[in-house]
């Protein structure tokens, strides 16, 4: 329990950095929290916030991959990498979101995030880079709902 609120005191202070732009420093503290479930939590708002910014986050992306991969449980796993792949999604950043989903091992969410992410595509014109995204998701459910909703945006 010591830990949790230990955890939660830093991640607190992680956020205030970041909310002041010093990613730097965010980025030394958030090496000191020792639950793995919110040190990933810190690090994809790090990653979020860097790429607001339109600050270099590339390392930063590395990082809280890695801390994900680290969170006990492929669930809790699951989820923390899917947040960040969404979030990313959101920005914009599609071909970061789709190298996350890589990193995801239950294939029905890994999925879930090809196809949105084919679906975000859609959106932008790239209609064949779509199409080869759908072709290769490997839940077949997932597929048929993500070929219905682009032959919808289309």
């Amino acid at each position: 329990m010591q830990e949790w609120y230990r955890s939660r005191a830093l991640y607190d202070g992680v956020m205030k950095l970041v909310k002041s732009h010093r990613f730097d420093e965010a980025l030394e503290l958030v090496e000191k929290i020792p639950d793995n479930k919110v040190k990933s939590m810190a690090l994809n708002q790090i990653v979020v916030e860097l790429v607001k910014a339109g600050e270099d986050y590339s390392k930063a992306l590395t990082r809280a991959i890695e801390a994900a991969m680290n969170v006990t449980g492929q669930n809790e796993s699951t989820k923390t990498l899917m947040g960040l792949a969404f979030d990313l999604l959101e920005l914009g950043m599609v071909d970061d979101a789709l190298k996350i989903a890589e990193y995801i091992s239950d294939l029905s969410n890994r999925a879930k995030v090809e196809a949105e992410v084919a679906l975000k595509l859609a959106e932008k014109g790239e209609v064949a880079q779509a199409m080869e995204i759908i072709e290769n998701i490997l839940d077949e459910d997932v597929k048929t709902w993500a070929t219905s909703r682009l032959a919808n945006k289309l």
